[in-house]
């Protein structure tokens, strides 16, 4: 060939390796788009084991495939969910080893208003037909509760609202459990307030509600979907604390309403649905107390002037007794003469008896139970003989069947038996004292693992005072005395020296919560 000729058409185009091709491609892509956001209907929902979450987003003619990794998902305002319109943000990538281009997404919104009330009517529909929405399943609000806990932010107006209603109309003890009230932290922050709540131990260091108020002011349909998420009315739903919603003014409706026990329409009125009026309530109570008085009144008027009524029908006390005065008279004038002829009566019997007891009649009864006697005397004897000879024969039966041999036989078996059972018994508490031994010896070293005392041996101390363990800076700087326990012993530490005595603060003013 001669070397002046063209190459053949082709032979001077690069050559590129499948993965250096796909790479090629992802790196366009990426470099090209970079950062994007696309609007589009949510469809094929798939959530991986792994916790990676693939879906698309279609229009009316395409689809783009999604993915968010699973260290992404927790960080997402709002899930994708099936037939929710969103946009998506995020960045374009490529799949080489399956020729596909996908997005990667870190972000996901609503695409507008329409697209929020859709998805707050799917998951009402949801909720409704879980039953969660039922009036059955509600508890009813304690008349008046000792502690109330408030789940709301702890700056603005709200709080305030509410602990100023609260004082005006029955102080009652109030724990605030503070909160993000809108944004992406607002619905986890929400659930944790109101499970921690429900997990409180009655009677515990810290008391546990009676009720609980979840509040929060006015706003947008977006300012308020924190409310409106599902874990946040799973979470209203199963408390066991009765709740009050008071969520934005009296015309907006958060999903968190249809579960709570109560809604209010504003934080204030949650307040005032929480507690009576103690004024009204003592003034209920002093009225209660002046008509049981007038009543009790009244009553022994009528049953102080029914029993003077009765009285007078009956007659005098003297003319009740004439009547046993004369019979007592009459009894005793009889008396006397019932005496007298009673004894003559039984003097008369008495003779007639004496004269039929003769001294042959006595002697013949006395000969006749001789005999009697004699006879029975007769035959008691041989009767005995005869019973001692069958009892000797019934004895010598029985000693001929025990013999000697025969006792010794069973004597050592039952000896060998018992000997193995308790070589038995003795070789298995053995091992139970060793298997317990061993458990205890396990128990001992979990106890010193999860003890403070291991702690203390990285470097950390114990700070108390007065046998009360310190956990902030505000006590300590009150204790006048700090013990400080480290891994090899504790030391006392004076804090307030007198050389450093400081003049004392003026007194501020308390707070009724």
């Amino acid at each position: 060939m001669d070397l002046l000729d063209d190459p053949a058409p082709g032979q001077n185009t690069p050559e590129f390796t499948v993965s250096e091709i796909s790479g090629a491609v992802k790196r366009t892509l990426e470099g090209e788009f970079g950062r994007v956001r696309v609007r589009g209907e949510v469809s094929r929902v798939i959530k991986a084991r792994s916790g990676h979450m693939y879906y698309d987003i279609k229009d009316d003619r395409n689809q783009l495939s999604c993915t968010t990794w699973k260290g992404q998902v927790a960080k997402l305002s709002v899930i994708p969910e099936e037939g929710l319109e969103v946009v998506v943000t995020g960045r374009i990538t490529a799949y080489g080893a399956q020729s596909k281009y996908n997005m990667n997404v870190d972000d996901v919104s609503v695409a507008g208003k329409g697209a929020l009330m859709a998805l707050l009517e799917k998951r009402k529909k949801t909720l409704a037909a879980e039953g969660l929405f039922d009036e059955a399943r509600k508890h009813a609000l304690p008349y008046l509760p000792e502690v109330i806990g408030v789940v709301t932010s702890p700056t603005g107006a709200v709080i305030r609202d509410i602990l100023h209603r609260l004082r005006d109309r029955f102080p009652r003890k109030v724990l605030i459990w503070p909160v993000a009230v809108q944004g992406e932290k607002c619905a986890p922050e929400v659930t944790r307030a109101i499970e921690g709540f429900n997990q409180l131990t009655p009677g515990g260091a810290i008391p546990r509600p009676d009720l609980l108020i979840v509040a929060r002011g006015g706003g947008s349909v977006e300012d308020l979907w924190g409310f409106n998420e599902e874990n946040v009315a799973r979470a209203a739903a199963a408390s066991q604390i009765p709740l009050i919603s008071a969520v934005g003014h009296e015309t907006d409706t958060t999903l968190i309403d249809f579960v709570s026990d109560k809604r209010a329409p504003t934080p204030t009125a949650a307040a005032e649905l929480a507690v009576p009026v103690r004024h009204e309530l003592m003034a209920w109570l002093d009225g209660q107390d002046a008509r049981m008085r007038q009543m009790l009144s009244q009553g022994l008027t009528r049953r102080g002037q029914r029993l003077r009524d009765m009285a007078r029908a009956l007659p005098r006390a003297e003319n009740l007794l004439d009547t046993p005065r004369q019979r007592l008279d009459t009894a005793n004038l009889q008396l006397g003469p019932a005496l007298i002829a009673s004894v003559q009566k039984r003097k008369v019997r008495l003779a007639d008896m004496s004269g039929s007891l003769r001294p042959s009649t006595l002697k013949r009864s006395l000969a006749v139970e001789d005999r009697r006697l004699r006879d029975t005397s007769a035959r008691l004897a041989p009767a005995l003989v005869r019973s001692i000879a069958s009892r000797k024969e019934q004895l010598s039966a029985q000693t001929r069947r025990f013999r000697p041999a025969d006792l010794a036989r069973d004597q050592d078996r039952k000896s060998k038996e018992l000997a193995a059972i308790t070589r038995r018994l003795s070789d298995a508490g053995l091992r139970n004292v060793a298997r317990w031994r061993d458990q205890i010896d396990t128990l001992e070293r979990l106890r010193l693992t999860l003890g403070y005392e291991a702690t203390l041996e990285r470097g950390f101390a114990v700070v108390r005072s007065a046998g009360a363990v310190i956990t902030d800076s505000k006590t300590a700087k009150s204790a006048a005395v700090l013990e400080i326990q480290f891994a090899d012993g504790r030391m006392t530490v004076d804090t307030k020296p007198a050389a450093r005595k400081k003049p004392p603060k003026p007194p501020q003013q308390g707070s009724l919560f």
